[in-house]
């Protein structure tokens, strides 16, 4: 994928977040990691998450992100229905820009493969 297409494709995600969430700003590349990780959590158990838990969330998405890559293989959820990962082999993608670029990618699949972006027009 080209970076304008890249790009164009990660604001039709952002503006389709934006939406569902009935902002008026476009969300980061953290707030979809979070709402990512809520929707593999599968349930919005309380009003608000812990510090702690936040980071979880986004830890859940990360993984779910990169385990089709190969880098996590799922293991199963907890008694409490947290999903955990197996780390398969190690990130080598270096710099921040490189790993967010990563991670935009495998969000735009994500999406795609939930119909969501495809579904959606700018």
């Amino acid at each position: 994928m080209e970076s304008w297409e890249l790009d164009f494709e990660w604001l039709k995600v952002r503006h389709i977040v934006k939406g569902a969430m009935n902002k008026d700003h476009l969300p980061d590349l953290q707030t979809v990691l979070f709402l990512i990780g809520i929707q593999e959590l599968g349930s919005w158990p309380k009003e608000n998450f812990t510090k702690e838990e936040k980071k979880d969330l986004m830890h859940v998405a990360v993984c779910t992100l990169l385990e089709p890559d190969g880098y996590y293989v799922f293991e199963g959820r907890d008694q409490d229905g947290w999903p955990h990962w197996k780390e398969n082999s190690s990130f080598t993608i270096k710099g921040v820009q490189e790993q967010e670029k990563i991670l935009v990618q495998n969000i735009i699949k994500y999406f795609k493969e939930y119909n969501e972006i495809d579904t959606f027009t700018l």
